[in-house]
């Protein structure tokens, strides 16, 4: 063996080193797929206190029909205490909640700090009235015309429906839920759409709510085609989390309208991996096979997903299928969300964590909210420490910190002359 080698062995068998911590824990980290035959018992005690069958299931629009609202048919399912089932009602009088039958069979009923429970099932906790703001970004003071919000110079979003498969109890949009479901007109859409015509430095548009893929096939394709005539609209984006919480509404048909309007991409939002399951997973797939480019937009939410292990395990298990992590979203201080906050160090644990420690396809950025609509920061880990004349002192992910000779810019076409005269 010669000396480089034994160096090389002696290097991968420190990095080896490194990921000793994550590789004895990994396993113990829940996820859909792994739990599948406890989602399958779930869902059969589901059907049957629903008086469904199993192809019902299969059905999205029975999905979004039966969505589970009484409180008296969760406590068939649900191990509720009689404390639960009072904080449930009176929370409902103010914030509306509502539960898809699919994502109701990933709660683990035997947990009360289950993950998926926390993010769907009312708390007292939503009634504290400490923190009064219901629209911490100042969307209402960005809405321009129509439906519209726009923060940033080229881009905006479209706000079509307020109705989602499952009501997000972190929810930052949770004042426009109301106590039922209302898709926007024709004429607001056609006021937003004309919007985006008359100025064209728009280039991006986002179509979200609510979920936009509430909205059925022909009611969203009339709005995708709409964009679609723009010229100066260079790609559609879609803001949904039906992929996690109703995966059966990624149809054949839906793959085979969406796919006529690249390019068209989806950003999603997955939070925990006990919400990637068999389901998901083929939703994913379908889109991807249908060239549709998939985005995922986690928040950081404390009892979620405020763990480093855990985030790292999300982000591994999305890419296998085939979701891009895209951002981890800084929790937002909207009114009755306060207890999923994290501290901003948190969070940067977590972005030093995978640095380095994964593949950068596994590392999302971190993102906070400026408030009153100043828009997205991003929030990284200092790696450059100095700058020198022709030098800079950066830090390495495993801490060290080393000199590196900066470079100097030189005219390029200086350099093509003398090498052709």
């Amino acid at each position: 063996m010669n000396e480089k080698n034994k160096i090389s062995l002696e290097r991968a068998s420190e990095l080896k080193s490194r990921i000793e911590d994550y590789i004895k824990i990994k396993d113990t980290i829940p996820t859909g797929i792994k739990n599948e035959e406890s989602i399958k018992h779930r869902k059969r005690k589901i059907l049957e206190v629903l008086n469904a069958k199993e192809e019902d299931w299969d059905d999205y629009k029975w999905q979004l029909s039966n969505r589970i609202t009484d409180v008296d048919i969760l406590s068939k399912i649900l191990s509720l205490t009689e404390k639960e089932v009072e904080n449930i009602k009176n929370v409902q009088s103010k914030f509306r909640w509502a539960i898809s039958p699919y994502y109701l069979s990933l709660i683990d009923p035997n947990n009360p700090y289950d993950s998926i429970k926390l993010m769907s099932i009312p708390s007292s906790v939503e009634l504290d009235e400490s923190i009064s703001d219901l629209d911490p970004m100042g969307e209402e003071f960005t809405n321009p015309a129509g439906s519209i919000t726009r923060r940033y110079p080229d881009r905006l979003i479209i706000n079509v429906t307020n109705e989602c498969a499952m009501y997000c109890r972190h929810c930052q949009r949770r004042r426009n839920i109301g106590q039922e479901d209302c898709q926007k007109s024709k004429e607001v859409i056609k006021e937003s759409i004309n919007y985006i015509k008359e100025n064209t430095e728009i280039r991006d548009v986002l179509i979200t709510g609510g979920d936009p893929l509430t909205l059925n096939d022909d009611m969203l394709e009339w709005i995708i085609s709409e964009i679609r005539k723009i010229d100066h609209v260079d790609y559609i984006r879609l803001g949904s989390r039906t992929l996690v919480t109703m995966p059966q509404r990624i149809t054949d048909e839906f793959c085979n309208m969406i796919k006529k309007y690249h390019p068209i991409y989806i950003n999603t939002h997955f939070n925990h991996p006990m919400e990637i399951t068999k389901e998901t997973k083929e939703a994913c797939e379908k889109l991807a096979n249908n060239g549709i480019p998939l985005g995922n937009q986690a928040v950081l939410l404390n009892g979620v997903n405020n763990d480093k292990y855990l985030m790292r395990c999300l982000n591994h298990e999305l890419l296998k299928i085939r979701v891009k992590p895209y951002y981890i979203f800084h929790s937002k201080h909207v009114k009755g969300t306060t207890h999923f906050n994290t501290s901003v160090d948190e969070g940067m644990e977590i972005m030093e964590y995978l640095r380095g420690y994964t593949s950068g396809m596994a590392i999302p950025t971190y993102i906070i909210n400026a408030p009153k609509g100043k828009g997205k920061t991003p929030l990284l880990p200092q790696y450059l420490i100095s700058k020198g004349s022709d030098y800079i002192m950066i830090r390495t992910w495993e801490g060290e910190v080393v000199k590196v000779e900066d470079n100097k810019s030189v005219n390029i076409k200086d350099v093509i002359d003398k090498s052709i005269m």
